[in-house]
């Protein structure tokens, strides 16, 4: 089971530390971490995408929450969310797989962001399923360097009339 955490912490140094102090001190997991100013700058937002049992994933929110530097703590499920994740891929291609990679690109809604004669770069910025999928098409090709971002996330929506 995951569980994705967005966490408003005070923007000082020394504070993601602490955050994944206390993950490593528990041993719970971090799937995913992405940390970021907000449109305040005395605050961060970081969204900690974690996995484990339902007890495990209580006990993680119980222990944010104790921590001093941290603000607030909201926790919401994949399917309460909107998830996007960021892919840089840098592929070497040549004549024979130049066309199957730009098709799809397209296919995945994919740009090529930098280009040379033996090696393009490609960003993808989707659900974190639909990068894996991506990866994995590519996974064929001579795959040079890939960095990710991890997974950012909102809660949906909710309207009440």
């Amino acid at each position: 089971m995951k569980r994705i955490y967005s966490v408003l912490v005070e923007n000082r140094a020394g504070v993601l530390c602490k955050v994944a102090g206390l993950f490593w001190r528990r041993c719970f997991n971090i799937d995913s971490l992405a940390v970021g100013e907000t449109d305040d700058h005395a605050v961060s937002n970081m969204i900690i995408v974690s996995s484990g049992d339902q007890r495990t994933l209580e006990q993680i929110e119980k222990q944010l929450n104790k921590k001093i530097d941290v603000i607030k703590v909201k926790t919401f499920d994949e399917s309460q969310s909107i998830s996007r994740e960021l892919m840089l891929v840098k592929v070497k291609y040549n004549r024979n797989n130049r066309k199957d990679i730009m098709e799809n690109c397209e296919i995945m809604g994919a740009q090529i962001v930098d280009l040379s004669k033996t090696m393009m770069t490609i960003q993808i910025c989707d659900t974190p399923e639909r990068v894996q999928i991506f990866l994995d098409t590519l996974r064929t090709i001579s795959i040079v360097e890939i960095t990710r971002t991890g997974t950012l996330a909102l809660p949906k929506c909710q309207e009440t009339l």
